[in-house]
């Protein structure tokens, strides 16, 4: 972690992010919250074997369906070791990989909003898993991750506390830390 002291004119600090229309965004929706309801959406198809390719597109949010400029594809599949073909990574290392791009964006934005210029941030995320729960091998054993990791290596005109309030309040913001942190209700269902 690279540090110095944070510049004095917040309007020379340039990460990419248009804070001041995510405040304004955040004050219109305290007064009309029912605009603040999102409908995020994927849709997941199986293509052979393990091997599946899910698709996003639409979103429904401020009070109207919504689309992103282009539809992007995920592939997802296992690796060898697991007698499946590796057309893609497996569903569970996606979620290290929405994990580490939320609570990096989230460095980024705070960091504009606090006038501390970025030079690079990247954020390493391991995940133990142990893989007898999914295979039925041992019932005492979950099927998802039984840790997570996350470690920041941050290059910034900040204090290494400026940097480390950063970090803090990313993860405080976060929806994919939040939904992997706290009990989120799933209804799966057969249409």
């Amino acid at each position: 972690m690279t540090t110095t002291q944070s510049p004095s004119n917040t309007d020379s600090v340039d990460n990419g992010v248009n804070v001041p229309a995510l405040l304004e965004a955040r004050e219109t929706l305290k007064g009309v919250p029912e605009a603040a309801q999102f409908t995020w959406r994927s849709t997941t198809r199986w293509k052979n074997g393990v091997h599946t390719t899910s698709t996003v597109k639409d979103f429904a949010g401020l009070g109207a369906e919504q689309s992103h400029k282009s539809e992007s594809t995920f592939t997802a599949d296992h690796p060898e070791v697991f007698a499946a073909e590796d057309n893609g990574i497996t569903p569970i290392e996606y979620l290290l990989v929405g994990l580490g791009s939320c609570l990096t964006a989230g460095v980024a934005s705070v960091a504009q909003n606090r006038g501390i210029q970025l030079r690079s941030v990247e954020a390493t995320l391991e995940g133990a898993h142990d893989i007898r729960g999914i295979l039925g091998a041992d019932s005492d054993v979950r099927n998802g991750y039984n840790g997570i990791a996350v470690t920041f290596r941050i290059d910034a005109d900040a204090s290494t506390e400026d940097i480390e309030a950063l970090v803090a309040q990313s993860q405080k913001r976060s929806a994919v830390f939040d939904a992997l942190t706290n009990p989120t209700d799933v209804t799966v269902q057969v249409a």
